[in-house]
C-alpha cells in the first residue's frame, strides 16, 4: 500500500488558441465591415442620344411632372389614380391595344408616379410602353 499523498495537478488553461481564434474574428469583422457603405448611394439619371420626335398616330404620351402630376397628350388629368389615368389613357390611345405609350417623366418626378402611370397603361391594355429621355448634349446645357 502506497500511502503517499497524492500530489493533484494544477490545471492549466492553454490561451494560445483562444487568442488565434479571436484575431480571426477580429480580422473577418474588420474586413466585412469596411466596405458596407450603402447609405452613400448616388444616383444620376440616364439620358441618351435620341432622334427628334415625329408626330406618330400610335402613340400616347402620358407626362409626369416634378410633383406626381399627369398629363396625357397635353391634356393634364385632375385624378391622379391609376384607375383614373387608365380610363384617360383608353380613351387617348388611337389605335387600341397597337398604340404606344410613351413615358415622359420629369427627373425628379417620384418613382410610385411613374409605376403607376405603367400600371394604368397595363389595365388600359396598353402593352408597348417606352419611355422618353433627352439627349446628353440637351442635359448638359441646363
Amino acid at each position: 500500500m502506497n500511502f503517499r499523498p497524492r500530489r493533484t495537478e494544477e490545471p492549466e488553461i492553454n490561451l494560445i488558441p483562444f487568442i488565434d481564434v479571436l484575431l480571426v474574428v477580429l480580422i473577418f469583422l474588420m474586413l466585412s465591415t469596411t466596405y458596407s457603405k450603402f447609405t452613400e448611394l448616388q444616383l444620376t439619371l440616364p439620358t441618351a442620344d435620341t432622334e427628334k420626335m415625329r408626330d406618330r398616330p400610335k402613340e400616347v404620351v402620358i407626362s409626369i411632372a416634378a410633383d406626381g402630376r399627369y398629363a396625357i397628350d397635353k391634356n393634364a388629368l385632375e385624378d391622379r389614380s391609376v384607375d383614373a389615368i387608365a380610363s384617360a389613357l383608353a380613351g387617348a390611345a388611337p389605335a387600341g391595344g397597337d398604340s404606344i405609350v410613351i413615358i415622359s417623366a420629369d427627373a425628379a418626378a417620384p418613382h410610385q408616379s411613374v409605376v403607376s402611370a405603367m400600371e394604368a397603361a397595363r389595365r388600359a391594355g396598353l402593352t408597348q410602353i417606352t419611355f422618353a429621355t433627352q439627349s446628353a448634349a440637351a442635359a448638359g446645357k441646363k
